[in-house]
């Protein structure tokens, strides 16, 4: 399990866990340029410890467990406060959390009975994760500066975390029935 933990990867992913209060801190005092520039610096520990697991044959069970949770973390973490911060509606926030919490309830049921394990994410959900990522940095590039172009893509953002979200969540019920159907078929 040390090992595991000190692979330079799941390094990588640990300190993007230690960022997020710093972020939460620095966007509950106004200090947004801060908060985005560690988001961003956040996003680039993202893209170095899968690249580095793969470079370094360091790919881990703790690092694919350690991986989404320090993303949905990060995420849903950052669309509470700014929503608290009145920088993102509520609507888009009460939306990303029903989500990702419905999939936790019925992944951990399947799991629990054993009834399935494939919980792979979805080309959907990566879309989802990819258009909430855009939308919080966007909504605090906002408040770094009022360029027409930055209101734009904060709205962009907003609207396509808010058609993902709910795509990917009917894409994951989909899938689920789907899998189901294939185990059930197969036990036959």
């Amino acid at each position: 399990m040390y090992r595991q933990l000190a692979a330079f990867p799941n390094l990588l992913t640990l300190l993007r866990l230690v960022i997020i209060p710093f972020i939460v801190i620095n966007v509950v005092g106004g200090n947004y340029a801060w908060a985005l520039g560690l988001f961003v610096l956040a996003g680039v520990s993202d893209f170095f410890d899968g690249m580095l697991a793969r470079v370094l044959k360091q790919d881990t069970a703790l690092g694919q467990y350690l991986d989404p949770i320090a993303d949905k973390m990060l995420l849903s973490t950052l669309f509470l406060v700014l929503s608290i911060m009145h920088d993102i509606p509520w609507k888009y926030t009460v939306l990303v959390f029903s989500r990702d919490l419905t999939i936790l309830i019925v992944a951990g049921v399947l799991y629990i009975t054993n009834t399935l394990r494939d919980f792979r994410p979805s080309i959907f959900g990566k879309i989802n994760t990819t258009a909430q990522i855009a939308a919080v940095f966007f909504v605090m590039l906002h408040r770094v500066t009022s360029v027409a172009w930055v209101g734009w893509a904060r709205r962009l953002g907003l609207y396509a975390t808010f058609a993902f979200t709910l795509i990917s969540g009917l894409h994951y019920i989909w899938l689920v029935v789907h899998r189901l159907r294939a185990a059930a078929a197969g036990s036959e």
